[in-house]
Order: C-alpha cells, then sequence, then structure tokens
C-alpha cells in the first residue's frame, strides 16, 4: 500500500505507508492521510487536512481546507466538504436513497445502474461521532450534528440536531457552544459574546 506512484501531492504532504492513495487523488500542502486511510482516484483534498486512520474518501470526493476526517470516517461520493468541517469517528456520510445488492432480475447491481446522491457540509459544521446522513442532505454552516444522529433531511445553519431520526434541539453559535437566549429573537454567545438573530425559524449572525 501507500501513496501510489505519479499521485499529485506536494512535498509537506504526509502520506503514511500504510495508507492507499489513488495516483489520481489530489492531497493540498500541509495535510496528513494516516495508517490505513484510503483515498480514491479523482479525490481532491485541500490544504492542512487530517484524513484520520482507516477513514475512506470516495471517488470525486472534494474536500477543502482544514478539515478533519477522524478515524475510520466514510465519506462517499460525491459528497462536498466545505473548509473548516469536522467528521467525528465513524460518521458515514451515505450516497444512495434505495440501497439495494441486485436488481430485480437478481444480478448484481453496478455503477451505471444506480444514481448516487452526495452530502454536502457546508463550512465550519460539525458531524459527531458514528453519526448517519442520508444521501443527499445538506449540513448548514457551523450546525452541529450530535454523536449517533441520523439525518434525513437538511440542517439549517447554526442548528444543533440530535436523535433518530435528527430534530432541531437548540441553535449554536462558530464556538460551536449553545446560545443564550438573549430576548426578541436574538442569540449571544456564551463564548465570544458573538450576536446572532433568528427570524422565521433561520438564524444568522448579526451585523
Amino acid at each position: 500500500m501507500g501513496i501510489a506512484e505519479g499521485a499529485r501531492v506536494r512535498a509537506d504532504v504526509r502520506i503514511e505507508t500504510t495508507a492507499d492513495v489513488d495516483e489520481r487523488a489530489e492531497i493540498g500542502p500541509g495535510s496528513t492521510v494516516w495508517h490505513l486511510a484510503q483515498v480514491r482516484e479523482h479525490a481532491e483534498i485541500g490544504a492542512d487536512c487530517i484524513i484520520g486512520r482507516g477513514a475512506y474518501v470516495g471517488p470525486g470526493v472534494r474536500i477543502g481546507d482544514r478539515v478533519k476526517l477522524q478515524n475510520h470516517a466514510l465519506v462517499y461520493e460525491p459528497a462536498v466538504v466545505e473548509d473548516g468541517v469536522f467528521v467525528g469517528p465513524a460518521a458515514v456520510l451515505t450516497n444512495d436513497l434505495y440501497p439495494r445488492s441486485v436488481d430485480v432480475d437478481g444480478r448484481l447491481k453496478r455503477g451505471d445502474d444506480w444514481h448516487a446522491r452526495g452530502v454536502t457540509l457546508r463550512q465550519g459544521c460539525s458531524i459527531g461521532g458514528r453519526a448517519v446522513l442520508v444521501a443527499g442532505v445538506t449540513v448548514g454552516r457551523w450546525a452541529l450534528v450530535a454523536a449517533g444522529a441520523v439525518v434525513h433531511r437538511d440542517v439549517p445553519d447554526f442548528a444543533l440536531v440530535a436523535g433518530v431520526p435528527a430534530r432541531r434541539i437548540k441553535w449554536v453559535g462558530r464556538a460551536g457552544e449553545p446560545l443564550e437566549d438573549a430576548g426578541g429573537g436574538r442569540w449571544r454567545c456564551p463564548r465570544t459574546g458573538e450576536g446572532y438573530l433568528e427570524s422565521d425559524g433561520v438564524l444568522s449572525q448579526a451585523d
């Protein structure tokens, strides 16, 4: 195993010898791919990323800068992971709404027999350990998905969702901590003091 000859990486990228990185993958500067991780063909990984032990990055998956995929996280194609995202250990980003091993005639299904739908993770969001994200969902900016949650519909920006199926239980700020209700649709981060405004179920940063 190890990095395939001809893979497009820079000298300042760390690839452990037991990792399997396809020669057609692109790995950005300052990134690390740890033991037993697999990065498939045409995957794009940005700068300063950490791909944990045993993690999987599918063909054509696009990952931004400063992303952490923890151990055994599974990111199936054609997922898009924006800058600053955290994916916890053993979390799964699925890509098939109606999975079957065989078709109705009993033949093994191949790549051309179904349509992959990727999960999208927006800037700064975090996915807890062992969470499962159903094919096609989008998790909004700075949102937080609790450990073990099953996400079957889109998650708004700054939402904290938990449970099976996942539901919003709180709002969180960019620091990741639950926001305090300041009254009148205003919310405040207890760590940073940043202010947020809620309108019609949508949260945004205050000017």
